[in-house]
């Protein structure tokens, strides 16, 4: 099979186009990754090569020892996804230690995956464990009224969680664990992705002061929904601070209580605190 048929590749490529679509891709911003299953990665070994050297993640993921990624590439444009893929992604292996990678497919033109890689694999091997192995996709992107929330809003999970829950019935029931913040650090290196990774043994999101959203998910439509959701709740919240800085109504804890029983979902109390 070749590769670029291979149906994880075609939904990858999907949900970078979306993403860009959606404006949440400006330049080179934003980053993609996909834990492939085995039985994909046998439906195009004969397209894999083991020629490419291998070089340093940056830390170390042994729970991901010997595993196969697609992975967006470094200063590669979404908006470029769809008409070169093989460009702007590819697909790695890891090594038996989980330290070292080797591009196997893909950046046919030069590069390397994406600079927030170690990130993007500490965050697959907390959701790996954490699901056991159901979430099987990392989305990194730049939605705006996110990131505008982070400079007017507490950087804490407890308010980020509530305010969001807020703006849409749907929220709680979509991301009923809530939402990790992380305030500004630099991007790229080990210490955001350790930061990143311990939010996500406790949520599916985690939001970047003053710079995008990580999003993890079982696969790219749950994924992108998700961070869909997240960024539409937020565009609400803009919204309504931009009309007045304070609610006249509003869904409250009981409300909450509520629809978690008849939702059958379990929302954590500490974002059910009194206003």
């Amino acid at each position: 099979m070749n590769v670029l048929d291979a149906s994880f590749v075609q939904g990858f490529i999907r949900m970078c186009d979306d993403g860009f679509k959606q404006n949440w891709h400006e330049r080179n911003g934003g980053n993609l990754s996909y834990r492939i299953t085995p039985g994909e990665v046998e439906e195009i070994r004969e397209c894999l090569s083991a020629a490419q050297p291998w070089q340093p993640i940056g830390t170390s993921v042994p729970g991901l020892a010997g595993e196969y990624f697609m992975v967006s590439g470094s200063g590669k444009y979404m908006r470029n996804m769809i008409l070169e893929p093989e460009a702007n992604a590819c697909i790695i292996e890891l090594d038996g230690t989980g330290e070292n990678y080797r591009i196997c497919w893909g950046l046919v033109k030069g590069g390397r995956p994406t600079s927030e890689l170690p990130s993007h694999l500490m965050n697959h091997e907390v959701k790996k464990q954490a699901t056991g192995g159901k979430h099987r996709v990392i989305y990194h992107a730049h939605p705006a009224n996110v990131i505008a929330l982070t400079f007017v809003l507490p950087l804490k999970d407890e308010v980020f969680t509530r305010e969001l829950w807020e703006m849409a019935t749907e929220c709680p029931v979509v991301f009923p664990d809530g939402i990790g913040v992380v305030e500004w650090m630099v991007p790229g290196g080990r210490d955001i992705a350790v930061s990143t990774s311990e939010l996500m043994k406790q949520y599916d999101v985690a939001i970047w002061a003053h710079h995008g959203m990580f999003c993890s998910g079982e696969d790219f439509d749950l994924t992108f929904g998700l961070m869909h959701t997240v960024e539409k709740s937020a565009q609400i919240l803009v919204k309504m601070l931009s009309m007045r800085p304070d609610k006249l109504q509003t869904i409250t804890a009981q409300n909450f209580r509520d629809l978690a029983r008849d939702f059958k979902v379990t929302l954590p109390e500490k974002f059910l605190y009194e206003k």
